[in-house]
């Protein structure tokens, strides 16, 4: 379209808006006045010929056609905003970053972020999430989701950055009621906290390529909720171990026949941006580990 590209402006202040839900926190961000911001998408609507915003006193939300336009413009802008990016030098980064990790496992991962990976780059910024939710990436615009676990969406870019251990656990009263637990036949009788999502069960998988789906008496979606049913007694529970490993040495649960080495579950990074993603997003989704397998050392 002719002129559209005299329109750069327009379009940064549309993104910017839409990522952060206003013309008042966009313009903070690009450095601009909230009335700059909201004339700048003014011009780019009348160029088009087409309302992006319903606007209202209280409300700002996206017309049919601002939403269309968004999911096409949002990654020509993140190609675009790239090019400069891998350019400049590594402690030049910056920009910001939505990010979900996965609820308990994402605060020890917090950790490294805040007091090393936020130090060394002060010029990028975040909005993070921690829930073991399973986030819809394209529809709640998150730049990166760290999940444990497989990747069932084909149209989303992962990249495998740690192998967790895993553990099965119960508590001393429900191993006094049960009995100890020898081999995985008398495993398959136990009742379990069970990890669910979206209705699917999450199986235990041995190195030995023996896989059962545990017997369920409480089915939850997410790792603190399987831990205090653990610990309360309620059920047995699979675990990634970093979780629960402080409980199995203070002897608040055991861990069941712990001969039987498990499989160990992929902690993944996933985007959804094409071959040339934000540098920033490069370098938190790069960054090195320590020995912990969830720590980033930036």
């Amino acid at each position: 379209m002719k002129g559209i590209l005299n329109e750069m402006a327009g379009m940064v202040a549309f993104v910017r808006t839409v990522e952060t839900g206003s013309f008042s926190a966009a313009a903070k961000s690009l450095g601009l006045t909230p009335s700059a911001a909201s004339k700048s998408v003014s011009r780019l609507e009348l160029l088009l010929g087409a309302k992006l915003f319903r606007r209202s006193t209280r409300t700002l939300s996206l017309t049919h056609e601002g939403d269309a336009f968004y999911g096409l413009v949002m990654p020509l802008m993140r190609q675009i905003e790239s090019a400069t990016e891998v350019v400049r030098p590594k402690h030049q980064a910056s920009g910001h970053l939505r990010v979900g990790l996965p609820g308990d496992l994402g605060i020890q991962i917090l950790k490294p972020v805040f007091t090393e990976f936020m130090s060394e780059h002060p010029a990028i910024s975040f909005e993070i999430s921690t829930t073991d939710r399973h986030v819809d990436i394209l529809r709640e615009k998150f730049d990166v989701v760290f999940r444990v676990g497989e990747v069932q969406q084909n149209a989303l870019i992962s990249r495998t950055i740690a192998h967790l251990d895993m553990a099965l656990v119960a508590s001393p009263i429900f191993v006094a009621q049960w009995g100890l637990v020898e081999d995985v036949r008398r495993l398959q009788k136990l009742p379990f906290a069970r990890y669910t999502m979206a209705g699917r069960h999450y199986p235990i998988r041995f190195v030995n390529g023996t896989e059962i789906v545990p017997e369920g008496r409480v089915d939850l979606d997410s790792a603190s909720a399987i831990r205090e049913a653990v610990i309360s007694g309620v059920g047995a529970g699979h675990l990634v171990r970093r979780l629960v490993q402080e409980d199995i040495d203070q002897g608040r649960i055991i861990e069941l026949l712990p001969s039987m080495k498990l499989q160990t579950v992929p902690l993944q990074a996933i985007h959804v941006s094409g071959n040339m993603p934000p540098h920033r997003l490069t370098l938190l989704v790069n960054c090195e580990r320590d020995e912990h397998p969830t720590a980033f050392v930036c």
